[in-house]
């Protein structure tokens, strides 16, 4: 009986010892998104606890929980104006809910095949929804300084992601249309964090299948991309 007290001291301690103290962040990492989330203090480049993204100071467009620096648990995913798209459990690494995709969606989706009436499709998926899941890719592009001074209510970009049958991303490229000017800029997915390289690849008849998704974007003042 007499180990019992120590016992409890060093469970406590113990305790003590994963519980880590956080302190809370907030930074804008473009025009519109702002993150507040909790860091370890101990470490302030470890995130640890809640992340809430929000969207010009008024929408949630990403909510959930980070340990050590990992995502983990439900996540939640919403469009630039509060809509929610999709839930992502981090923990069994599976889509728990995709909202349906309607005509108005900026995403277009084509395959290098003849469909028939019968087939059965279904797209490509990104963790992270249709909108928080697809920013890492405009982020990739920024106008060259020689085109800063085009003209913005006439110009627009196309990005074009090709999805391999293994769900990785093989290529990104960005086509800018300015009047009668067009180029096309071939971006480094080397420079792209790992989970922005992966997807779940379209399927035709439970067969997957390359795909290539198409967004079309407009161009910020400061020369970057939004949708």
């Amino acid at each position: 009986m007499k180990n019992i007290p120590l016992l409890i001291i060093i469970l406590l301690f113990a305790k003590k010892g994963f519980t880590q103290e956080t302190i809370e962040r907030s930074r804008q990492t473009s025009k519109h998104i702002t993150e507040k989330l909790h860091v370890l203090k101990s470490d302030k480049s470890t995130r640890q606890g809640s992340c809430l993204v929000i969207y010009d100071k008024k929408y949630a467009i990403a909510n959930g929980k980070y340990d050590h620096d990992v995502r983990v648990g439900i996540w939640h995913f919403f469009t630039s104006d509060g809509h929610l798209v999709q839930n992502y459990d981090y923990n069994s690494k599976e889509i728990t809910y995709e909202a349906p995709e309607d005509t108005l969606s900026n995403l277009r989706y084509f395959v290098d095949k003849q469909l028939a009436d019968s087939d059965k499709t279904t797209k490509p998926f990104k963790v992270g929804g249709r909108y928080y899941g697809y920013l890492p890719y405009l982020k990739l592009f920024k106008l060259p300084a020689n085109l800063m001074d085009i003209n913005r209510t006439v110009s627009w970009a196309v990005c074009e992601l090709l999805v391999s049958p293994y769900g990785r991303l093989a290529y990104l490229k960005v086509t800018l249309y300015s009047g009668n000017y067009t180029k096309t800029f071939n971006m480094n997915i080397d420079l792209l964090a790992e989970e922005d390289k992966v997807f779940v690849p379209a399927t035709v008849n439970n067969q997957p299948i390359g795909c290539r998704i198409m967004l079309k974007a407009y161009i910020e003042d400061d020369g970057t991309l939004g949708f």
